[in-house]
């Protein structure tokens, strides 16, 4: 009975967005029946490719180069095999009681330095829920950001923007995706000071309409940024967001304040559409510069809605800034 019902499941109602489930099924099976979760995770990092390249990685780059500088392996540059020297004169015994030695060493190394070792590896510095894994992910439309590489060439690690210890937030709008090759670049590689990153968040202009908003003009808000109604609306409900740091430029955001704006944008244009059913449009964008009409200089944000019939032309939507380019 077990038999007939493991195949129909297996080639009737399966329905798999990954290999996960054949791969269990089969651990199991290769088993006994019984497995440790510890062994189910080894049988489906065997599947994973993406770990064999960073490993591999590690093989040829620190290890593999370590022990050949010091001849103690060879290595074959067209077939990328290892060989140990001198393997073939070793005696059985000889041979087990390296292999002891080995496992010694392995574990009075983890004794005193513990598994923290092998927090570079970690998807984030403490735990994410799966949610908001996803809302990254999806965010990024399943590429690093910032090298642009897809999901399905290396895997995607969703990690803090200003980390935790630099006391950086779990909100949406610090996170981001990264494959886990540029991930352990900006781990071994980057300077910043994220410190004072921190305290420029924290930047306000006493004499700028927006660093000294009331609270009762916050309609939204997150970690970075915040949204009001424009105080000379073009449209009903014509709505800003803004980030919260003195700064006067979008192109001087941080990733951190771009991820903030962006997420506030969409939130509020759910929002404005749910609170006006005839809202079927929105112009988004933003001054910056003089030359290109900004009159407050702290950068902001506008998001226009729309509805059919606001305009006789609506044709050329921002193209309007300049008089007579609508048209084309």
């Amino acid at each position: 009975m077990i038999y007939e019902e493991l195949k129909s499941f297996l080639q009737e109602r399966m329905r798999m967005s990954h290999v996960y489930q054949p791969a269990m099924i089969l651990c199991l099976l290769e088993n006994e029946g019984t497995a440790l979760q510890s062994q189910i995770a080894e049988a489906l990092l065997t599947y994973d490719d993406s770990q064999k390249d960073y490993y591999g990685r590690i093989t040829r780059d620190m290890v593999g180069r370590v022990l050949l500088r010091h001849r103690i392996v060879d290595r074959n540059k067209n077939t990328k095999e290892y060989e140990l020297g001198g393997f073939a004169d070793l005696s059985q015994s000889q041979i087990e009681g390296l292999k002891e030695i080995c496992r010694q060493k392995i574990e009075e190394f983890l004794d005193q330095r513990g598994l923290q070792i092998f927090d570079h590896r970690k998807r984030s510095s403490g735990y994410i829920t799966g949610t908001v894994r996803y809302d990254v992910l999806k965010r990024a439309r399943s590429r690093c950001e910032l090298c642009g590489i897809s999901h399905e060439i290396k895997a995607l690690e969703v990690d803090h923007i200003v980390p935790r210890n630099a006391g950086g937030s779990d909100d949406l709008s610090n996170l981001q995706a990264l494959c886990y090759g540029c991930n352990a670049m900006k781990r071994d590689r980057d300077d910043t000071d994220f410190r004072q990153v921190r305290s420029s968040y924290e930047i306000r202009d006493s004499d700028c309409v927006f660093c000294t908003l009331s609270d009762d003009r916050i309609v939204d808000q997150n970690e970075l940024a915040l949204v009001i109604r424009d105080a000379f609306p073009v449209t009903a409900l014509h709505t800003l967001v803004i980030p919260k740091r003195h700064v006067e430029g979008y192109f001087d955001l941080g990733q951190a304040e771009i991820n903030a704006c962006t997420s506030l944008l969409k939130s509020s244009r759910v929002a404005l559409e749910r609170e006006d059913p005839a809202i079927d449009g929105f112009n988004v964008g933003m001054n910056n510069g003089e030359s290109a009409g900004q009159t407050v200089p702290h950068c902001h944000i506008h998001l226009i809605p729309r509805r059919s019939g606001d305009l006789p032309q609506p044709r050329g939507g921002v193209r309007n800034t300049i008089p007579g380019e609508g048209e084309y």
